[in-house]
């Protein structure tokens, strides 16, 4: 619990009761909480613009890690719930509701799994992907560790197997594909025992991967067949569009490298610069990974998903092009879902 009145919180995690275990952190203390929680709740009465600051520090790595994030609000409930917007929560409750709707609310947060949390978390994420990356808006980096916890969250909340297949229902197939994509990156960098900045770094990257399909026509990006030869090449551009759009902001190297380079092979038949080998990075190996095989378990208008067995053998079959070690790892994450198998249609490009 992150509180700007400490004996006011301290009635609070009494009045909760024994079974929650909870620590108070002061908003105002600098150092950091010491340990990674399962549940973040904000009792911070005056949201001044200090204050949201300090929150915002203390809540990226938590919610990186995917903890949920439940605000309190004090005072005139629309000024505060608009405040408390900002950090964009799981919940928001008035803080003079009875300790028993806040213990209520607590418990669903904590509880709730499955495909009914996976549904209104994937809602949620596309509708952030809806007015953020894909609204014409400035993508900042600010806007990406949003969309990262947010993603993030979700799947360690509802598991990866739900959150696929909750996002497969949507229609949109740019929306479809970069929340897909991230949600593998989520459950690959667990699966691979990353400590908790380097998790939060595969899911930004994969979340960022694809911003240059913002500035493709809509009508290539949604074509309901293959591409031709000539729209082909221009969905080929979206990589260098996507880093044109974030070089000149706060973003990391590593960060343009990914969204540069993620349709690049080992042995340099990729675009857009034909690297080779040592020239691609580890984390783009890894979300190049998740690409491909994001694209495998979609469903298109003019086929039908693979299954997760056949679209690892089309990973393992990319030998030279992939890397064989990080492909191999990736096993743990495709085995936790499989989607019905088909065998039309593998003729289309693997990933655009």
């Amino acid at each position: 619990m992150i509180s700007d009145d400490l004996p006011r919180t301290m009635r609070l995690a009494h009045a909760l009761g024994p079974v929650r275990r909870c620590s108070i952190h002061d908003l105002y203390d600098d150092a950091m909480p010491a340990s990674q929680p399962d549940l973040v709740v904000g009792d911070v009465a005056q949201l001044s613009s200090e204050a949201l600051r300090r929150l915002k520090r203390i809540l990226e790595p938590v919610r990186a890690a995917g903890a949920p994030f439940l605000v309190l609000t004090h005072g005139n409930a629309a000024r505060a719930e608009a405040q408390a917007r900002l950090l964009d929560p799981n919940d928001i409750l008035p803080a003079l509701s009875v300790f028993e709707r806040v213990a209520g609310r607590i418990d669903r947060l904590q509880e709730e799994g499955g495909s009914t949390a996976a549904a209104r978390l994937a809602e949620e994420a596309r509708q952030f992907f809806g007015r953020t990356f894909f609204s014409g808006q400035t993508v900042t980096p600010e806007l990406a560790s949003t969309g990262t916890g947010l993603i993030a969250r979700a799947v360690q909340r509802c598991g990866i197997r739900d959150w696929v297949q909750a996002v497969r229902r949507f229609d949109e197939a740019t929306q479809q594909h970069c929340l897909l994509v991230t949600g593998l990156a989520a459950a690959f960098a667990t699966r691979l025992g990353f400590a908790d900045l380097d998790c939060y770094r595969l899911t930004k990257a994969a979340l960022l991967h694809d911003v240059g399909k913002t500035r493709i026509s809509s009508a290539i990006l949604n074509k309901p067949g293959r591409l031709t030869e000539e729209e082909m090449a221009v969905m080929r551009t979206h990589a260098a569009l996507g880093y044109d759009l974030l070089v000149q902001g706060d973003f990391s190297p590593e960060m343009l490298q990914v969204v540069r380079s993620h349709h690049e092979m080992l042995d340099g038949s990729g675009y857009p610069d034909g690297l080779r080998e040592a020239e691609v990075p580890d984390l783009v190996r890894l979300v190049t990974i998740c690409d491909i095989y994001g694209a495998l378990i979609e469903r298109r208008p003019y086929r039908a998903p693979m299954s997760g067995a056949e679209a690892f053998a089309i990973l393992r079959s990319m030998t030279g092009r992939l890397d064989a070690e990080l492909v191999q790892a990736f096993r743990p994450v495709m085995t936790v879902f499989d989607p019905p198998a088909t065998t039309s249609d593998r003729s289309q490009n693997l990933s655009t």
